[in-house]
Formats: structure tokens, sequence, C-alpha cells
């Protein structure tokens, strides 16, 4: 009677740390998809490369230097006010 006590109570203390190493395990994967850097320049040029590769994006037309694929228009990309200013009327 004893030995089928020890074994539901190792039986339930294996299944406990398994639902919580499970738990912990998909709460990380979570932390790590938010933390995805958009500040370079592969995601703030006008255009970009669609797979977001390293090191690429440009202000005109072109191929990603990595992957090799079509740059698309950056649908985010938002101009200073240096780049559309009109430098008509003044002189340098």
């Amino acid at each position: 009677m004893k030995t089928i006590q020890n074994s539901i109570f190792a039986l339930l203390l294996v299944l406990s740390f398994s639902l919580f190493a499970c738990n912990n395990s998909h709460n990380s994967n979570n932390h790590l998809e938010e933390t995805t850097d958009t500040s370079g320049k592969e995601y703030t040029s006008k255009y970009v490369c669609p797979m977001h590769c390293e090191g690429s994006g440009s202000e005109e037309m072109g191929t990603c230097p990595v992957c090799e694929m079509d740059y698309v228009l950056n649908e985010n990309y938002q101009e200073t006010d240096m780049e559309h200013m009109n430098h008509d009327g003044h002189e340098h």
C-alpha cells in the first residue's frame, strides 16, 4: 500500500514540474519576439528588404545585398524636414 502511495506522489510531482517547465518556456519565447530592434536602416529606409536582412535598406530601389530580393517601398517611411525642404529662393 505504501508503494502505491509513493508511486502516486512521485507521478504527481513529475506532472507538477513538467507543467511549470512548459509554462516558463512559453513566456520566454514571447519576450524574445517583443525585443526586435526596428531602429536600423533595414526598417527605416525608404526602400527595404521584405525579409529585413541586417544591413539592407536604401533610399533608392535596388536589391538586398544579403538575400538578393528586390527592395519594396517602406510603408512606414517618414521623410525628415531636411529631405523634402525646397531650396529655391536662397543662396549658399
